[in-house]
């Protein structure tokens, strides 16, 4: 029976839930939700034909890598407890049809190939799979008469998800927003005997202002138009459960949603709807806006950055992608 005020009133003791935070031992004793270095995925951005590390100045703290140091990079990661990378190539070339991000010498590629040789399954290697980059409009998909075509693009998402998985990638993660595109990257890769290789799909991926400093890590900016045609509106939470629910029913084995922090009732809704893991990308912008405001002396840095990614925690979130998992696994293992 629920205790009502009138009853408290009439002799029950008082309530003293400071009893069980006051001392340290005690409140680790009855924390709720525990973020690991385990939850932690790490981007790495590497770029083709690069021959020292470049910063980045809308994202201090991180950069542009080459080929040649994608093996100090990992291992720094991995001496931190971080196990889990996700890769974004930057290519020399680009055109119309993204040739580049599906060929077997392509950046990515060859970051694959270089992490499995000198880490084996220690490392679990998840790579993007979109077009933004790779083509001279910077759309993710095939443009057909200054459109974005939908089923076009499809056959070309396919071919790059192919090459990650023959490249050796434990997991390719599809950000296109094309529809479809779970399905047509499974059953290409059953296909071609990758039926090992799972698919994290970007499910909820919305149209946001806070993926600007990444388009310029990536070099993805669109040229003409926007992404509204196929990145979904942060206005529609119904829609994004759909979206979910679609690539769930198309053969996903991990969903995600991206950005994280704006975003944090649909994960905690994804997570009461379905038994897939969930993966939260806390992108470029949710990092910009930490990094300023620290930069200017307006908070701190490490704490922000752990309530941050607590709470992304906290509402539902299996795994994280984020900027800060160096930083964050350096926190937790101190």
């Amino acid at each position: 029976m629920k205790i009502g005020r009138s009853e408290r009133s009439a002799g029950y003791p008082v309530v003293r839930l400071r009893r069980l935070r006051r001392t340290p031992a005690i409140r680790d004793l009855l924390q709720e939700t525990h973020l690991s270095v385990k939850d932690l995925i790490s981007p790495i951005f590497v770029q083709e034909q690069l021959t020292k590390r470049e910063a980045i100045q809308s994202m201090p703290g991180i950069e542009r890598i080459p080929a040649s140091e994608i093996i100090d990079e990992v291992q720094a990661l991995s001496d931190n407890g971080i196990r889990s990378i996700i890769l974004f190539g930057v290519p020399s070339h680009k055109d119309a049809k993204a040739q580049s991000a599906f060929s077997d010498d392509g950046i990515v590629q060859q970051s694959i190939r270089e992490v499995r040789k000198h880490f084996g399954d220690k490392v679990a290697i998840i790579t993007d799979v979109c077009l933004c980059q790779y083509t001279t409009h910077g759309h993710c998909g095939i443009v057909v008469r200054e459109k974005v075509d939908n089923d076009v693009s499809l056959r070309t998402l396919t071919r790059v998800a192919a090459s990650h998985a023959e490249a050796g990638a434990d997991m390719v993660a599809p950000s296109a927003m094309m529809d479809g595109q779970v399905k047509a990257i499974r059953e290409r890769l059953d296909a071609n005997s990758f039926k090992d290789v799972a698919i994290i799909a970007y499910s909820a991926k919305h149209a946001s202002p806070l993926y600007s400093p990444f388009r310029d890590v990536a070099c993805s900016q669109p040229r003409f138009g926007d992404r509204t045609t196929y990145q979904m509106s942060y206005n529609n939470p119904r829609e994004a459960m759909h979206e979910i629910q679609m690539d769930i029913d198309e053969g996903a084995d991990i969903i995600m949603i991206k950005p994280a922090l704006p975003y944090l009732d649909l994960i905690y809704h994804a997570k009461e709807n379905t038994n897939l893991p969930i993966c939260a990308f806390s992108v470029s912008g949710e990092y910009a806006l930490i990094k300023a405001a620290a930069d200017n002396g307006l908070i701190h840095e490490d704490s922000v950055v752990t309530e941050f990614l607590t709470s992304i925690k906290r509402a539902g979130a299996d795994l994280i992608i984020t900027y800060y998992a160096k930083k964050m696994a350096a926190l937790l293992n101190e």
